[in-house]
């Protein structure tokens, strides 16, 4: 009896890429036995939070590290960081940061709903919202006028996909902050596999998920200055209580961590873009249907299949009320546009979707 049928479980195709209301990821084997190991036995929390902490700065070129419990918790733990500086009267005031530090800017076109949106994930720690720009673009010089103001306790910065408007050059950013002493965190929930890049830019902090494209079990990971990343873990005698990370989580995380230093990474992105390409080649068979190869707008090495289809909305509904469902991203259809990601997927599991897309197509 599988899981889905025990717990009586709708069988989930996941063409929708790491998206949290569907499990986000798959974990691989090892992962799965480091985890199922950590869960009957006992350790000292802080003791494997160190060993985390190490294992991330090898993995990134960060001064430290840390697991928090999610890429959510890790926004809030962040800006909390920057406030209190781990102070423990400070620590333990939060979420009324009235005395301190506490407004956050972020550009107002990097304002991006995971489920809550992330102004509420700052808001969380007690801190005030200041937004650069509009949500069509932020310039240097606009980020520059909210940075001058006073009480600033850090520059938040979003590296996603989901972004709105040109670009913004997160080096100038991070510059920028950091000539007024500011700190600067970029949140970059999935692009673990760009962290040290990220890490170059400059920036204090970098955060990204365990479980998205490192295959870890649900968790976030910290990367960035050592006074900060101690700053972040003090919070768990704070508003960190509720945020904190599993013993298995952890353990996981650590498993994945040397997954990944050993993995062939050049030769997974081969396979993955080869895998890409057959779908593409398949699904441009269909009739009144476009395939292309679209690659990851903010440098992740990931590439994605757009079908151009007319009604996508329909489309995208009856994959879903299918068996199994099949999920795509939909973020486009109003262009009539659908986006697959099959990074997690089979063989077996890419027929179905083409022999269904074949069936509502046809």
């Amino acid at each position: 009896m599988t899981i889905h049928e025990r717990y009586r479980l709708s069988v989930v195709i996941n063409a929708k890429g790491t998206f949290t209301p569907l499990g986000v990821s798959r974990s691989s084997d090892g992962v799965a036995e480091a985890v199922a190991q950590a869960l009957p036995e006992f350790f000292v929390m802080d003791e494997l939070g160190d060993r985390a902490s190490e294992a991330i700065a090898q993995v990134t070129g960060a001064q430290a590290g840390a697991v928090v419990h999610c890429t959510a918790a890790g926004i809030t733990l962040a800006v909390a960081a920057t406030m209190t500086g781990g102070d423990p009267r400070r620590t333990a005031a939060l979420p009324d940061a009235s005395d301190m530090h506490n407004r956050v800017v972020l550009p107002a076109c990097q304002v991006i709903d995971y489920g809550h949106t992330n102004l509420q994930g700052i808001r969380l720690a007690g801190a005030q919202v200041d937004l650069a720009g509009d949500e069509d673009g932020c310039t240097i010089a606009e980020l520059e006028d909210e940075l001058d103001g006073p009480d600033v306790a850090c520059l938040m910065l979003v590296s996603s996909r989901l972004t709105r408007g040109e670009p913004i050059d997160l080096v100038a950013a991070v510059r920028a902050a950091h000539r007024r002493g500011v700190p600067a965190i970029v949140d970059a929930a999935a692009q673990f596999p760009r962290i040290a890049d990220l890490l170059a830019t400059g920036a204090d902090l970098v955060l990204v998920s365990g479980q998205k494209y490192l295959g870890s079990p649900t968790a976030g990971l910290v990367a960035g200055s050592w006074p900060l990343v101690q700053a972040l873990r003090a919070q768990e005698k704070g508003i960190g209580r509720v945020m904190k990370p599993t013993k298995e989580a952890i353990v996981g995380v650590l498993a994945a961590l040397e997954e990944w230093q050993a993995f062939d990474r050049v030769k997974w992105e081969a396979d993955e873009l080869a895998k890409v390409d057959a779908f593409v080649d398949a699904a441009a068979r269909i009739p009144d249907v476009t395939a292309e190869v679209v690659k990851d707008p903010t440098g992740l090495p990931v590439s994605r299949v757009l079908l151009k289809v007319a009604d996508a909305k329909r489309i995208a509904t009856e994959l879903e009320a299918g068996t199994p469902s099949i999920y795509v991203m939909t973020d486009r259809m109003a262009e009539g546009e659908l986006m697959l990601e099959l990074v997690p997927l089979d063989g077996d599991e890419i027929a179905t979707i083409l022999a269904r897309l074949w069936a509502v197509l046809t």
